[in-house]
């Protein structure tokens, strides 16, 4: 059975929902989290998409990321895409960092992003992710600006802000 989203307007606001391909073959405005899953070292977790998915297949992305099912929360979406991709029930220190708009680079998707802390080792979906691997920031910041096309345009497009308001602390 396909799944079903809840459609918003420009203001993140509830106007329907839509079986998956319609959302995605008309571009319709959605909702979606992405969870960076970091080490005590600082290291980043990142996933390399598997080659069956729809959009971006093959590309690295943000830890763990998915859809909010019709009617679902950000925050529990989160929890559950953590233990659906990578095997690991949800750190109680699961902490929002950032928010984004709808975008072109977010595939017209509203996004929280939310950050919490696990050494692994995970159970990698295999109709999601066909590898992962622990990178440092500045390692990711490197290979993304040698090779863009390996990367999927939200894990680039989050990247930037959450460099942004790191950048704004200090």
């Amino acid at each position: 059975m396909e799944e079903i989203f809840d459609v918003v307007n420009e203001r993140n606001e509830v106007i329907g929902q839509e079986p998956r391909s319609k959302v995605h073959a008309e571009g319709l405005l959605h909702r979606a989290v992405h969870i960076l899953v970091f080490r005590e070292n600082g290291d980043l977790f990142i996933q390399k998409r598997s080659m069956i998915k729809d959009a971006e297949p093959g590309k690295w992305d943000t830890s763990a990321a998915g859809h909010l099912d019709s009617g679902e929360g950000y925050e529990e979406a989160a929890r559950r895409e953590l233990e659906e991709e990578l095997g690991v029930p949800c750190p109680d220190e699961l902490k929002l960092l950032l928010t984004t708009d709808a975008c072109k680079e977010t595939g017209n998707e509203f996004i929280e992003v939310y950050r919490c802390f696990h050494e692994g080792p995970f159970t990698l979906h295999p109709e999601e992710i066909d590898d992962g691997r622990w990178i440092s920031i500045d390692e990711l910041k490197e290979w993304i600006g040698r090779a863009p096309e390996e990367h999927a345009s939200a894990l680039k497009h989050v990247l930037i802000k959450l460099l942004k308001l790191e950048g704004s602390k200090t």
